[in-house]
């Protein structure tokens, strides 16, 4: 039995289970779906799968503080959690799994699973940890932060900043103190590391080779070292997976859609929403006519003739008829972007929507912002610029075409159920 296990805070981490799950079940696997609760849960019951509540629901007002304590915007000295909700989350998941004789456990970003797995004794499987990759620290990949929690990072020149990123990322350890103090009440491995938060005992890369420059036989060659990483670590490259929800887009987004003019789509969805509102004013006051992905927030009050706000909506529909599009450079919004040969703005809030973002900008189909640069009022100059080069959707229609060669969904399934068969033959 696998058991997949989404953060339904994230809008993101939700609908890539579920792609995962019907990915699995199609290749004839047995399959459960389980999750602490949340606003999205919606989504898992729009498609029809059962799923079980596991430790106390966490409803939508837990989901937004979960998102505001979460990598890159809490303070980095806490873990999400408070240690007697740790506690009992740890416990409920270790009973589910072991009534249910769950082999391993598939998540997006429920992170108690790295201590409940290790109690249990099964492998845990990660697809949420994006660009921020030991493989890409290596070569020296990762930009330096744009919104760094560190001092030293305020003051250095760009270039030192980066080598201190990719040379100083192994050894983060950040968000990591109430995971390890429950990990040695319970007896068992903590986490070594700020990057190790992210990663499982095999870590989908949901990217093509094309994207990072490393091929598929350096990603899976790569071994863990320095004491850094769990040591069972493993790397499968599989694609890209983001929201493909299937609803309707509502009337008032498909009326500006269909006018004439630039368009453009502001899907910030894990933001706080001050962040939110400022991209929007900022993208509004081009003249373009805006789309706004709203999500979690209530954003009704922007509505006007060439602004359209929405909830959670279809996005894989409206990207390839935008101009452009914004967002914070998470994965997901990323690749949906890509995906459509629409050119990017990111502005990042944490490291992995940097290097995102970063890598992105490197090969001409992106421009990253900072949170800074947007408070300075920086991001109509940048809509400007890029609206006016056309190499940019020439370098995001280039990565279409990558990607399309890629059933990320499958490909996963596909390495999960590898995995656990090298596990069988391995342990017989």
């Amino acid at each position: 039995m696998i058991c997949l296990m989404p953060m339904c805070a994230y809008l993101s981490e939700t609908s890539r289970m579920i792609q995962i799950y019907k990915a699995l079940k199609r290749q004839g696997a047995e399959v459960v779906m389980a999750t602490h609760g949340g606003v999205h849960e919606a989504l898992i019951q729009a498609e029809g799968i059962a799923y079980d509540i596991v430790g106390p629901r966490m409803d939508e007002a837990r989901g937004r503080k979960f998102i505001r304590d979460n990598v890159g915007i809490g303070d980095p000295k806490q873990s999400m959690y408070s240690a007697d909700e740790m506690r009992t989350y740890v416990a409920a998941e270790v009973d589910y799994f072991r009534r249910n004789r769950v082999d391993a456990v598939v998540i997006g970003f429920t992170l108690t699973t790295l201590i409940s797995t290790r109690v249990a004794g099964i492998p845990l499987v990660t697809q949420h940890a994006g660009a921020f990759l030991p493989p890409l620290f290596e070569r020296g990949m990762l930009p330096a932060p744009s919104r760094p929690t560190q001092a030293i990072f305020k003051i250095v020149p760009d270039r030192i900043g980066r080598f201190l990123m990719n040379k100083g990322a192994p050894r983060l350890r950040l968000y990591l103190e109430g995971y390890n103090a429950l990990a040695r009440e319970l007896g068992v491995e903590g986490v070594p590391s700020f990057p190790a938060l992210l990663l499982g005992d095999l870590s989908l890369v949901t990217e093509a080779p094309e994207v990072y420059g490393i091929s598929e036989s350096e990603m899976r060659a790569w071994r863990p070292s320095g004491g850094n990483y769990w040591p069972t670590t493993r790397f499968e490259y599989t694609g890209p997976i983001f929201a493909e929800i299937d609803s309707p887009i509502p009337a008032n987004v498909e009326r500006l859609l269909a006018s004439d003019g630039a368009k453009i789509y502001v899907a910030i969805t894990s933001a706080p929403e001050d962040i939110v509102r400022r991209a929007v004013r900022d993208a509004a006051s081009t003249g373009a006519k805006v789309i706004v992905a709203g999500t979690v927030h209530d954003l009704g009050d922007m509505e006007a003739p060439d602004v359209a706000v929405g909830g959670v909506l279809p996005s894989h529909k409206i990207m390839p008829r935008v101009d452009l599009a914004v967002t914070a450079g998470g994965q997901g919004s990323v690749q949906c972007a890509m995906a459509a040969g629409t050119p990017l703005i990111g502005i990042p809030l944490q490291p992995e929507q940097d290097t995102n973002v970063h890598l992105l900008q490197e090969k001409g189909a992106a421009r990253l912002l900072s949170i800074g640069d947007l408070e300075r009022g920086k991001l109509p100059a940048m809509i400007a610029d890029v609206q006016a080069r056309p190499g940019y959707r020439a370098a995001a229609q280039a990565i279409k075409a990558a990607y399309a060669g890629r059933n990320g969904p499958a490909r996963s399934a596909e390495a999960i159920l590898r995995y656990l068969e090298n596990r069988k033959r391995q342990a017989a």
